[in-house]
């Protein structure tokens, strides 16, 4: 029951209805049993790894929260009764049992993942250091849960937060494990706070009209995105990086190009379809795209794509890293033999490396992802390291910040950066996405783009590569819209236009999806791209 089929389009809707039939204070109830059912139908053999997150890290928020509070207690208590070395000691211990039981759970939650994602990855890797010893590891049929990163991200993220002190452990099982699985957004995130969501799913929201209509047509903007766009061009995308070797150079790229919309119009799509469910619960979900195209630099770019992620990572990763009493010995080693800048750059520029290479492997078990964490990380570490010697460049080149040619030229080369990551991604291997890149740049004739052997190799139909492309641009110019009001989304602007502009949206959309769309008999609609992470 994947997003874009009828039989979660009837579950959403039953859900709504029964969600608003209820009394207010159950109104969560419906939601869990929702989100219960819906694990069930599409991955029960494997529901039990996702209930031993939820029960561990439910478990551990409650003691954790227990032993802060006897603990601060008992230091009001001892006020004035003991010295400071003392105090200092007992805190010191507090802070190692509460580590202690953190990292439990931590390790617990991020063992199963590392196990089911990465355990035939390690295989590889050490078999051929133990083959000389007669030795070898079998690879394990593992498979990932659904949803499998994105729970335990969430998770994780609430109970550093009670080991913070940011708030008190929710004492109701059943509603932690709402926060846990809610079910528009089990499958791709996005990857939510506890402070973000919890409250939401918990209180009961009236129906409003406008959470109706915007929600829907979230909904249908998705459905746009994900069977106009993304599953017409998903076979080319598949098949092409696999016997690139027998292909023109024109043809690589292309097909690399065309993931770069592929992928955003899936993923991107996908969390619309998320973010349009949840809405019409009155759930306001955190945005996960911001039109990440428009960047003018790779840094920028990672704060408009996988939003939810790139927080999670800068909250529960990069400041912990770089804030750490090594990275600070650090700096103060660098600043004595290098100087101020140094000192507060390379630390900062080596903590985000670190956060990029983790984003690299998040994305899969292979040393193409690797490369891909290793190629981001360098670019912005390198940016960052030499980030006053292009401010002066552009100086002496008299070229000013808000220039529009320069800012097109930024966008362009921003692209370009990402796009040589997407073929780390694309690729089967890291040695093919190496030798796609080679044949990218040679062999290369545009003109090839006219002829009919052209979308034969690409294994696309002309008139499915027209509608992509018009979609495409479709997609952009809403997109342009978007970039430059960024105030209100476009949908909350043609809800304020009223019915008619309301009724002629809704029937573009949907009809454009049912006449245009990838779906039905005779089709093949790919699974969301993220949805066995």
């Amino acid at each position: 029951m994947t997003y874009t089929s009828f039989a979660y389009l009837v579950f959403a809707a039953v859900c709504v209805g029964v969600y608003y039939c209820f009394p207010k204070k159950l109104r969560w109830c419906v939601l869990l049993a929702a989100s219960a059912g819906f694990y069930a139908i599409v991955c029960l053999k494997y529901m039990a790894f996702i209930l031993i997150t939820a029960l561990s890290t439910f478990d551990g928020g409650l003691i954790l929260d227990m032993y802060i509070k006897k603990t601060d207690k008992y230091i009001k208590s001892k006020k004035g009764k003991w010295s400071k070395e003392e105090r200092n000691a007992y805190k010191a211990k507090v802070t190692r049992n509460k580590k202690l039981m953190v990292t439990a759970v931590l390790l617990l939650n991020f063992g199963i993942l590392a196990y089911l994602k990465y355990f035939n990855f390690f295989v590889d890797i050490v078999n051929p250091l133990i083959k000389h010893f007669g030795l070898k590891m079998p690879h394990l049929g593992l498979f990932l849960p659904l949803g499998i990163s994105f729970y335990t991200f969430q998770s994780m993220g609430y109970i550093i937060d009670i080991y913070r002190g940011k708030y008190q452990a929710q004492t109701n099982f059943a509603k932690f494990a709402l926060f846990v699985s809610f079910f528009p957004q089990i499958v791709q995130g996005p990857i939510s706070f506890y402070s973000q969501l919890a409250g939401q799913l918990y209180e009961g929201h009236d129906l409003k009209f406008d959470n109706i209509k915007q929600g829907v047509l979230l909904i249908l903007w998705g459905f746009f995105k994900k069977l106009v766009i993304a599953d017409k061009l998903v076979t080319a995308v598949t098949t092409v990086p696999n016997e690139y070797e027998n292909h023109t150079g024109m043809v690589v790229l292309m097909t690399a190009l065309m993931y770069s919309v592929q992928l955003y119009m899936d993923f991107s799509g996908g969390i619309d379809i998320s973010r349009g469910v949840a809405q019409l619960f009155g759930i306001d979900m955190a945005e996960n795209f911001k039109r990440p195209y428009f960047s003018k630099d790779i840094s920028e770019y990672w704060h408009r794509w996988h939003i939810t992620l790139g927080a999670w990572l800068r909250e529960y990763l990069f400041y912990p890293v770089a804030m750490s009493k090594a990275f600070q010995k650090f700096a103060k080693f660098l600043k004595k033999h290098f100087g101020m800048k140094i000192s507060k750059v390379l630390p900062v520029s080596i903590a985000s490396l670190i956060t990029f290479l983790v984003v690299g492997i998040w994305h899969g078990a292979n040393w193409k992802y690797v490369a891909f964490g290793l190629w981001n990380g360098l670019i912005i570490m390198f940016s960052t390291l030499f980030e006053d010697g292009f401010v002066s460049v552009k100086k002496k080149l008299h070229i000013e910040k808000d220039n529009k040619g320069f800012i097109f030229f930024q966008m362009v080369r921003t692209f370009f950066i990402v796009l040589v990551g997407y073929y780390f991604d694309i690729a089967p291997g890291f040695k093919a996405a190496i030798g796609m890149m080679k044949k990218s740049v040679s062999n290369l004739n545009i003109w090839e783009v006219f002829t009919s052997s052209f979308y034969q190799n690409l294994q696309i139909g002309k008139k499915d590569a027209l509608m992509a492309v018009f979609a495409t641009f479709v997609v952009l110019i809403v997109s342009i819209i978007q970039e430059k009001h960024p105030e209100k989304t476009l949908r909350e602007r043609i809800c304020a236009k009223g019915f008619i502009w309301e009724s002629a949206a809704f029937i573009v959309l949907l009809f454009s999806v049912l006449i245009f769309g990838t779906y039905g008999p005779g089709t093949n609609p790919a699974d969301f791209y993220y949805m066995q992470f």
